[in-house]
This record gives C-alpha cells, structure tokens and sequence, in this order.
C-alpha cells in the first residue's frame, strides 16, 4: 500500500484533532483513499504540553524548517494560524514540491492568491476546507457540490463566538459584557475576542468564500465589517418584539453588475432556518441559480470538527497525488485565467430595511422631528414603538422602515443625532434582511 507522509506544523487545538482522527481511523480512511496517510513528524515549539494523545516521540520535533525541507515529507499541514512565520513555511514548502493543507483564514484572507499562485506555477495543491465552516464541508460544497450554479446570494454565521455571545443575550436577556467573559470561560472565546466579536474572523471567511463564489481576486479590503460589541439587551428586547432575532452575517449578493460583501449585526425574522441556529454551531445558506436554496449547518469550530476538515483535504490530496491528477481541482473552483475583477458594492449603495432606536427627551414634537429629517431623506417608516421612560429619563423611540438606501440613512441619522436639546444618545442603526 502507497505511504504518503505527511509532516504538521503546529501540535494545537486543531493539529491534536487531526493527529489523533488520523491515530484512530486509519483503518477507515486506508479504506476510502487506498493509501496510508503516515504522520512523519510534528513540530511544535512547546512538546511538554499534554494532548491527551499517546505519540511516538520520534514524531516531535521544535524545528519546523527541517519539516518543510525534508525530502521524503509529501504533504505539510500548516496549523500554526497568523501570517508570519506561517505564510514563510508555506511558501517554502510549495517551492519545495511539497502538497499544502492548512485552516489558517486570516493568512488566506490577506495572502490567499500569492499562496495559490505559487502552488499552480509549482503544479502542488492547497488544500483549505478547514479554514471556513470548521467541520462544516463549505467550500468543496461550493467549488465542487454547486459547481454548475451561479451563486446569486450568501448569508452566512461562521463565527461561533460570536453566535454564542448573541444566542445567550437574546435567550437569557444577558449585556454582552456577561456573556463574553461566560464565553471566555468555557473556552468558546479568546483572551483577546476582538477577532470574533468585531467580525473580523467572519470577514476573512467571507473573502475566501467570495473568490470561490465569483471567480474574484482574494482582497479582505473590499469587505465591510461591523461587530456585535455595541449590541445592548434593550435591543435585543425591542428585535424580539418586532419578531426578528439578530445574527452577525456574512452577506454577499450578486445582481450581475456587482457584488455586496458585508459583515455586521443583522435582523433576520425568527422563524427563518438561519434565526435558529444558536449557541456556537455555524451556517451558511446558500442561493445558486439552478440549485435553489441550500442550508449547511454544523459545527464551526473544535478540536475534532475542524481536525475532521484538516483530514478531509489530507485525503483529497492525496488522492490527486495517487491518480496524478494534482491540479484537477483549481484552488478557487476557477480557472486562473477566468478569475477577473468585479465591483464589489460599497456600503452606502445598499438598499435595505433597517431598525432604529433613538433615546429621545420625553416632551411632545420630538417624534414629529425626528420623522421630519427622515422623510426629507426618502426613509418611510414601516412600523413605530414609543417606550416609557428609561433609568436616565430619555424615551426609546425604535422604529422598522421600509427598504431605502445606506447613503441616505448615513445622512439623515447625522442629522438627527446633532438635534443636542431632545436626542440623548448615539441612534442604533441595524440592518435587516427580512426574507421568509
């Protein structure tokens, strides 16, 4: 039987999910790929940690570079995360003839199509299913499962930090401070959380995810983000009202002459599929012109999850290496000479319903106000709330208006926000995507 030796690069979170799938089902995968998939080393800075897995101690290794340099290593799993060194050893790898495998969506993000370029002038494959979705098969679905569609929308959770933080608010009317510390806790959360909560994570899934829906250069740039860190209970109490729950959204749309890539907060109505997936599990719904409407829903993070993805690629490579066929497959789904440039949308074009929630001094005028400067910017209201009178005296004025544009809202919320003597605070602007 064929032995592909595979050497990995971070003994991590993820790294000890793949090694140990690789340890317990090596009978099944030998099975389904023909072939035995060998760990030939593991490199790691810290060996004295403990994983929980029983490894041969000829397998680790603190020096990465003789990793990627030795000659009898065919595939380098790279679960180190971050752009430098990370990026350095793939790249080095790739000249180096090797197959890559790696879940790091930051570097791919911002180095994406330098990494891809590589591996296609030096005829070697990168595998990346493990950096979107975590355990969920997202972007083999997309560049492989819907390869005949035209991908007309995405709406996407794939952040589960994020998705706990706002399931927890919305469920037990919690402020986000509580909830992420809650979160830190059990491990869902970083020390730093910025990554998660400020959508940032969610942004780099969404640019991978856009080059292998549209054919587009890798550009993070030309994505719009916005967090959940400003997201208060008495919003959250106010959305339910309405009917609607509130989810960080990956969101991308394209008419044909651009595309809308944009990531923030967003009120979706609550009997929807995606307003039901909760805690930290992961979605993302997909609208391809043939297909029609696709949901894939799972975990989107952990150890085994994202370690089940990492072996995922390991086996596909694999496999093209066996049958010579290295290449059958584009990194993005597209061939390199059709990937091409597109307009993506800016945030003030979009055309959107959206959630107000204005803290107002209670005296009489201030609604006709405020609904003044909107209708002089073009904003029709759908629906009003007028509130009693909160712990500082002001009034929650909270209001769902009918489809109009960013640009518009920018301007009008300015100005209503500079009305000092009868409006308290900064207006709360949400989006909506009201679809059933």
């Amino acid at each position: 039987m064929k032995k592909i030796n595979v050497g990995l690069l971070g003994f991590g979170t993820v790294g000890s999910g793949m090694v140990k799938i690789l340890l317990e089902n090596h009978k099944v995968i030998e099975s389904r790929l023909g072939a035995s998939l060998a760990l030939k080393w593991i490199a790691d800075p810290d060996l004295e940690r403990d994983r929980g897995i029983a490894v041969d101690a000829g397998l680790l290794t603190t020096d990465t570079e003789m990793v990627v340099d030795d000659p009898e290593v065919d595939v380098v799993v790279e679960l180190i995360g971050g752009y430098e060194p990370a990026k350095g050893f793939i790249l080095k790898a790739i000249e180096n003839g090797k197959q890559v495998v790696t879940a790091n969506k930051a570097l791919l993000a911002a180095h994406g199509d330098e990494i891809f370029s590589a591996a296609s002038r030096k005829g070697v494959e990168v595998g990346f299913e493990a950096s979107v979705g975590g355990g969920i098969p997202l972007i083999r679905s997309i560049k492989e499962g819907l390869v005949a569609n035209r991908i007309q929308s995405l709406f996407g959770i794939l952040n589960g930090t994020a998705n706990y933080i706002l399931t927890k608010m919305t469920d037990q009317g919690k402020p986000f401070s509580e909830v992420l510390g809650e979160a830190q806790a059990l491990g869902y959360a970083e020390a730093d959380p910025t990554f998660d909560i400020e959508g940032i994570d969610t942004a780099h899934k969404l640019t991978i995810l856009l080059a292998i829906a549209y054919g587009v250069p890798i550009d993070f740039n030309t994505v719009y983000t916005e967090g959940i860190s400003k997201i208060t209970p008495l919003d959250i109490k106010f959305i339910k009202e309405f009917g609607y729950r509130i989810k960080l959204l990956a969101i991308s749309k394209d008419d044909g002459e651009a595309i809308e890539a944009r990531v923030h907060p967003t009120l979706i109505p609550d009997n929807s599929m995606l307003a039901n997936v909760n805690e930290a599990y992961n979605a993302l719904y997909i609208k391809g012109d043939a297909v029609g409407n696709v949901m894939l829903y799972g975990p989107g993070a952990g150890m085994m999850p994202t370690g089940s993805a990492v072996v995922s690629d390991l086996v596909d490579v694999a496999r093209n290496v066996i049958r010579s066929a290295v290449g059958r497959v584009p990194s993005v789904g597209y061939q390199s000479a059709c990937i091409k440039a597109r307009r993506i949308r800016s945030i003030e074009e979009l055309k959107t319903e959206y959630y107000f929630r204005f803290s107002a001094e209670d005296r009489p005028g201030v609604l006709s106000k405020v609904s003044g400067i909107l209708g002089k910017h073009q904003i029709s209201i759908k629906s009003v709330h007028q509130k009693g009178r909160d712990l500082v005296g002001a009034v929650p004025i909270v209001m769902i208006t009918h489809e109009a544009k960013e640009a518009a809202v920018r301007a009008a919320l300015s100005e209503i926000d500079r009305l000092y003597e009868v409006i308290k605070d900064k207006t709360v602007l949400i989006r909506i995507e009201d679809w059933k």
